[in-house]
């Protein structure tokens, strides 16, 4: 006799299977059955049917939510009867030998308990809901972005489904922002799913964890036709965010799982899904699609693309979340690294309107836009720094680094290594390359200090590299190129160390492009009160002291004092001032001056600012031209300036007084 299983999803009548006599039929969720049964809730190998002395047995493969027939579910072997419906996850199979009485009225008919199924009485397949919401799917992670498990999905539905997600990961790879990613996500899944209307929704980027749908705002919706999207229910996303699965609800007969019926009292969809967007373990936001017809119903590959999708996106938002967020780091490092330069160019300004000093401000003025290199000449203390720095930040090299050296602090190999770098190896205590001063000042500026103390050796090198040529680093060989402004500083006499032979000639010509002079602290007399009511409140504010300023005294005496450190001694003085000062102004006893000479001095240590030493009137003259002599480093032409006097004239009482230069 002819048996057939008339298999029944949902309200419909789907397909027919023959059972042939001699041949087992499996069913299950696995792609190798006989009749694939794809839901979540069929095992991979769920039964199997097969003829036993003429009878259809059917056999329960251990499956995990089991075999029911006429409400009782199957334990081991159970002879099949015509009539028989067999129920396994959401499907129905009805066992019969004529396939006419599996869709009629009558005797006949397949049952379900005591009652008969059919197309006027399709329970157990109900069209409305009991609960608010009946969850049919659910899935906590999707089968098509798992490698090595194919057989769990038809391979037909798995490439078209595999191609559209190619293609929807694709359109989300070129978005920036969060907006273009939903809309792009909405318009991929709408055109693949049986579904009508759907939003994204993404929690702020304060909001941790997400529990609510109120914490949740829409970033993109989209719907068919005249359809206006009605945002998710309450109910059903604290459900999905609290179990983190993706659910599909089919039939839905209550407003919890859309939000709402529509203007006529109608409930408008009839199947939802809703997808947690997730990272790692973190839940992003949700995805929520439903259809509003009952001929587009979604099904679980619609499910499974929808979970891949949503997966995707919540890399995707990830990604997007990070850009932005660098961008807002770089944002916030240039408004930084802009407020450091205004802050440095602050630092660089000369202060003091003395007419040395105002000379010395026209010369930087002047070669600041240039590429000419700069040799800026001076005493210890009178801020050469200062001027290189006030160089740099006035010229077109400001973005770029500034890099400041002293080469009177090493050793020559060390010097050597400092300037240049140096390889992994190349001497004992070398254990990883270095980058020299002149690769970390490329497109900048590198100020040498003492420039004077360089080794004939090293000399000869840095030429090179000042004529434009390339250098290798210490114990490489491969060339390096770099684009660096220099300014040498030295308070040497560099004339006569090139006349000693310690300093090369080629050298010295090379620096001696564009010099400038700063002037002694002691050359600027009209400036030293200026600059100590600057340094008194760059340390008010430092220290919180709340010091007014310096009594009568105190000025007096800081004029007259000579001022052997120049600016550096005046700062170190008022801020040790400020630190143990108990009034609340500055007086003489809190000012610590010393006995030093200052380096135009002939007549031994420096006197107080008290003592006085009768001189005549030769003697004065001749210490005067000798100190303007050294503080212009022996430029005749601009001390006789300084002097008002002609060069000639100079000469003549160089002569008579018998001057020289100081030797180093």
């Amino acid at each position: 006799m002819l048996a057939y299983l008339v298999i029944r999803e949902g309200s419909k009548w789907t397909d027919v299977f023959r059972l042939v006599p001699g041949r087992s039929v499996t069913i299950g969720r696995a792609a190798t059955n006989q009749i694939v049964i794809k839901d979540d809730r069929c095992s991979r190998n769920h039964a199997e049917v097969f003829q036993v002395q003429g009878r259809w047995v059917l056999r329960d493969l251990d499956s995990r939510n089991g075999t029911v027939i006429g409400g009782t579910r199957v334990q081991g072997d159970h002879p099949l009867t015509a009539g028989d419906v067999l129920r396994i996850a959401n499907c129905q199979l009805a066992f019969v030998h004529d396939i006419s009485k599996a869709f009629v009225d009558g005797p006949g008919a397949p049952t379900v308990g005591e009652e008969t199924v059919s197309e006027a009485n399709p329970r157990p397949f109900e069209t409305e809901l009991i609960e608010p919401t009946t969850i049919t799917h659910r899935r906590h992670q999707t089968r098509l972005l798992r490698p090595g498990d194919d057989d769990t999905v038809a391979l037909p539905s798995l490439g078209r489904a595999a191609a559209r997600l190619c293609r929807v990961a694709y359109g989300m790879a070129g978005r920036s922002d969060v907006e273009s990613l939903a809309d792009c996500a909405l318009e991929g899944l709408l055109e693949s799913a049986n579904l009508d209307a759907g939003a994204i929704l993404v929690r702020s980027r304060d909001t941790r964890p997400v529990t609510t749908a109120k914490q949740l705002e829409i970033v993109g919706s989209r719907s068919k036709g005249d359809v206006a999207y009605r945002r998710v229910s309450d109910f059903l996303a604290a459900t999905v965010l609290r179990e983190g699965e993706a659910v599909l609800a089919r039939n839905v007969a209550d407003d919890s799982v859309l939000g709402g019926r529509d203007s006529r009292g109608i409930i408008c969809a009839s199947g939802v899904i809703c997808a947690p967007i997730r990272h790692g373990k973190e839940i992003l936001g949700l995805v929520h699609l439903y259809s509003t017809a009952a001929e587009r119903m979604p099904d679980p590959d619609d499910l499974e693309f929808t979970l891949a999708v949503a997966d995707n996106l919540g890399l995707a938002l990830d990604s997007v979340g990070r850009r932005r967020e660098l961008s807002e780091d770089l944002s916030h490092k240039r408004e930084e690294i802009a407020e450091l330069r205004h802050l440095l160019g602050a630092e660089c300004e000369m202060i003091g309107s003395s007419a040395a000093l105002r000379e010395a401000q026209r010369d930087v003025a002047r070669a600041a836009p240039t590429r000419a290199t700069v040799l800026i000449r001076g005493e210890s203390g009178v801020g050469k720094e200062l001027v290189a720095r006030a160089i740099h930040f006035a010229g077109p090299r400001k973005k770029g680094p500034f890099v400041c050296f002293n080469c009177a602090a090493l050793t020559e190999t060390l010097l050597e290594s400092e300037l240049f770098g140096h390889e992994r190896g190349a001497f004992t205590g070398a254990t990883e390359r270095k980058i020299g001063k002149f690769e970390a000042a490329d497109r900048g500026t590198l100020m040498l200090d003492e420039i004077g103390e360089m080794s004939p050796s090293i000399q000869a090198k840095f030429l090179r590299v000042l004529e434009g040529h390339p250098f290798e680093r210490v114990g490489g060989s491969a060339p390096i190129q770099a684009d660096v402004r220099v300014i040498a500083a030295t308070n040497r006499d560099l004339e006569a160390a090139v006349a000693d032979g310690q300093f090369r000639r080629d050298l010295y010509f090379r620096l001696h492009v564009v010099e400038i002079a700063v002037p002694p602290l002691r050359r600027r007399g009209d400036d030293i009160v200026e600059l100590a009511h600057h340094f008194l409140k760059r340390f008010n504010t430092e220290t919180g002291r709340k010091i007014r300023g310096f009594t009568a005294d105190a000025v007096d005496h800081m004029r007259r004092y000579r001022w052997p450190g120049n600016i550096r001694e005046l700062k170190n003085a008022i801020e040790r001032a400020v630190v143990l000062s108990g009034g609340d102004e500055i007086g003489v006893a809190d000012l610590p001056f010393s006995h030093l000479a200052t380096p135009g001095d002939t007549n031994g240590p420096e006197r107080s600012p008290d003592a006085y030493q009768p001189l005549s009137l030769a003697d004065v003259e001749r210490r005067h031209i000798h100190e303007t002599l050294a503080a212009t480093h022996w430029n005749k032409s601009r001390t006789a300036a300084i002097l008002g006097i002609e060069r000639s004239t100079l000469d003549r009482k160089i002569r008579r007084y018998k001057l020289a230069p100081k030797r180093a």
